[in-house]
């Protein structure tokens, strides 16, 4: 260990889990998502786990290996449609969800780094999201009210990042990275590439390093999943391009 530098995502967590805690997971489906420490984490055995996280990954990846080996009791989303695994256990009434519309999880991921408790919202309004919820009215309309979430542990994913754990974080992985770092007691990083102290410019960095606790760096070429690959049919033409003009050849 280095600092904040540990040297694998094992001792990053060490100390930090518990059952029954409270977990920030960032990412977008499976972009950005803190792969190497959710393995950590199923590896440690806790269970229990609350999870704030986008989505529910997929049954093989991401959050979907927490919810094989039955680790988690309740997930805090806004999309779980890619996981079977937890269409069936929501279903046999095995787990809970708690779901919030995108903009909301998000804006109640803020706040808790924020330090503000609640704020009011009309998203949501007259649907199953405000029930049991407190409402209010403010300029003639209904707001209903939405709590912070301040979580035990937050796990992310940067692309870059110094000794003293300032981050940048790259295109589709920005989502919920950023906020989630600043909205834990503890914050614990897994980074693609790190550099020194003083390397990033301090304009390009996305999330002070007073916020990190724990960084681990992955191996080169660690596995990068694409969640549904959807490819464009090439038009013929183009095709034909490529390959090294556009007439026929001629026998």
């Amino acid at each position: 260990m280095k600092g904040k530098v540990y040297p694998d995502a094992a001792a990053a967590l060490s100390g930090v889990l518990r059952d029954g805690m409270l977990i920030h997971s960032g990412g977008f489906g499976l972009c950005g998502i803190p792969t190497a420490l959710i393995e950590a984490i199923r590896d440690s055995g806790v269970k229990d786990l609350t999870v704030v996280s986008n989505n529910a990954g997929i049954d093989d990846a991401g959050l979907g290996l927490l919810l094989q080996t039955r680790q988690i009791r309740k997930m805090i989303s806004s999309y779980v449609g890619e996981n079977a695994t937890f269409a069936r256990q929501y279903l046999a009434g095995e787990l809970e969800i708690e779901f919030n519309p995108q903009g909301t999880l998000a804006e109640r991921i803020r706040a808790g780094g924020a330090g503000i408790p609640a704020f009011f919202t009309r998203t949501g309004v007259g649907t199953a999201v405000a029930e049991g919820k407190e409402t209010r009215e403010f300029d003639g309309a209904t707001y209903v009210m939405e709590r912070g979430i301040f979580a035990d542990l937050a796990i992310v994913h940067a692309w870059k990042a110094d000794t003293e754990g300032n981050l940048v974080f790259r295109k589709t992985a920005r989502n919920f990275n950023p906020i989630m770092a600043t909205a834990a007691k503890v914050t614990v990083v897994q980074v693609e590439e790190l550099v020194e102290a003083g390397e990033i410019d301090a304009d390009q960095i996305h999330t002070p390093g007073i916020y990190v606790k724990r960084m681990v760096k992955l191996p080169v070429g660690f596995e990068k999943r694409i969640e549904q690959r959807t490819l464009r049919q090439r038009e013929p033409a183009a095709a034909a391009g490529a390959a090294g003009g556009s007439e026929p050849a001629v026998a």
